[in-house]
């Protein structure tokens, strides 16, 4: 049985996917990140020097802050600085971007330099914090090629272990499927994240059943794909990165 999705792809297919580098003047990495509706401006800043509880240990600090620009939707949203506070959805989401490139990073060999990754959503169509690992992950390597070329980082060093990108899956009318753009992740019956590095290994797992409960079978299904669509994504950043 073919089934139809809302943009004729097969459902283990990515939507299109690019990565322009070099998106903002004057970061030391940026890049802006398309998952095919869903733009991710990510943006890494390199400075010299790690937080009070890090001084003293050799070690440096990857962290990340996520954020959506009030006309990413098709509404408008107030900015959360106009608020008054951060929402949860937004502290949960910056801290999982931050956990991801922490587990590729060799912070020892980073020294005691800190890198922040700032992700903000141009655009949202499903998929905006996966979009955002993704492109961050590529932003942060171009910040520690500039710290290399700085002398910042010794030369010698291994900063970064390996790739890290993340991608969505679920299950909608009963078919598991890969990259959900929004039509879809509203009606998904099992909405699913999935961080992973470019080695094959799993960073987080994140996965809910939105409807029914889902088994075994279809949570490996789910996996699966997952780790076909992020294999698929290590090898466009490992492109981009070589242009």
């Amino acid at each position: 049985m073919t089934i139809s999705r809302s943009d004729g792809r097969a459902v283990d297919q990515l939507r299109p996917v690019t990565f322009e580098r070099g998106w903002q003047r004057s970061a030391e990495g940026s890049c802006l990140v398309t998952f095919g509706g869903t733009r991710v401006l990510c943006s890494a800043s390199f400075t010299a020097g790690v937080p009070r509880w890090k001084k003293g240990s050799g070690e440096g600090w990857v962290t990340a802050e996520y954020s959506m620009l009030p006309r990413a939707t098709n509404t408008r949203n107030d900015r959360e600085s106009v608020r008054g506070k951060i929402g949860g959805r937004t502290h949960e989401i910056s801290r999982l971007i931050g956990r991801s490139l922490r587990a590729v990073i060799d912070v020892k060999a980073l020294g005691e330099n800190t890198i922040v990754v700032d992700c903000d959503v141009l655009d949202a169509d499903g998929g905006t914090r996966t979009a955002a690992i993704t492109g961050a992950y590529v932003a942060l390597a171009d910040a520690i090629a500039w710290g290399v070329d700085k002398d910042e980082i010794a030369a010698s060093a291994t900063v970064l272990r390996d790739s890290v990108s993340a991608v969505s899956v679920g299950i909608i009318d009963g078919t598991p499927m890969l990259d959900l753009p929004y039509v879809e992740d509203v009606r998904a019956e099992t909405d699913m994240n999935v961080v992973m590095t470019g080695s094959g290994l799993f960073v987080e797992v994140q996965g809910t059943a939105e409807g029914a409960p889902f088994d075994s079978q279809e949570l490996n299904q789910l996996l699966a794909l997952a780790t076909s669509g992020n294999a698929s994504l290590a090898a466009a950043q490992t492109a981009a990165l070589a242009d």
